[in-house]
């Protein structure tokens, strides 16, 4: 047998926006909203505020209450904290957007790979070396790799003397990151550019 019958709840029955159990916390990095902001008191601006100044906590929720908007800590370090009344979703949308792309930014490292034989002349290796220079100055990275072919494997301190001769002749333009690794056939060291000041 069916239980009673249960209306669907309507567009008016909205849940008060100042119930923070509506709106948990999500992590640290989020700001604290509606029931949330402990102050007594906060310091309200943005456009949508008839007269941007301090408020009672209760004023400027009822405030939120009316727009159909949310309080939004946006500075806790203030004193009255700094709130907004804003659409609370959007503008955590907005700020994880911003810093997904901050983040893109600062990840775009780009590694330009200079190769050569543990036997290179000496007229190859300045000519490598003129490469990772400029690399270095237009801030790249540089991985510069010897490639042991065969029995070459042999000539693996050479190799590595070869390396950190490499590492060291571009000091005034990058700095080595690592000591010279031998992976398999290939030995590599990294070299990261020195960013001006």
């Amino acid at each position: 047998m069916a239980g009673p019958y249960k209306p669907k709840p309507s567009g008016n029955n909205r849940p008060n926006r100042t119930d923070s159990r509506f709106y948990p916390k999500k992590d640290e990095n989020e700001a604290p909203i509606n029931n949330q902001i402990r102050a007594p008191k906060v310091r309200l601006v943005g456009d949508n505020i008839p007269e941007p100044g301090i408020y009672p906590l209760s004023k400027a929720l009822a405030l939120a209450e009316q727009m159909e908007l949310d309080l939004v800590e946006i500075s806790s370090k203030a004193d009255p904290p700094v709130c907004k009344i804003l659409d609370y979703q959007k503008y955590i949308y907005q700020r994880k957007k911003k810093a997904k792309e901050m983040r893109a930014n600062s990840n775009k490292v780009v590694i330009k790979e200079i190769r050569f034989g543990p036997n290179t002349d000496e007229h190859d290796f300045q000519f490598k070396l003129k490469h990772a220079r400029g690399f270095l100055e237009d801030g790249f990275k540089v991985k510069a790799t010897i490639f042991f072919r065969g029995r070459s494997i042999m000539f693996k301190d050479q190799g590595e003397k070869k390396l950190l001769r490499f590492a060291v002749e571009l000091e005034e333009y990058g700095r080595a990151e690592t000591m010279p690794t031998l992976e398999g056939k290939r030995m590599n060291i990294m070299i990261a550019p020195i960013k001006k000041k």
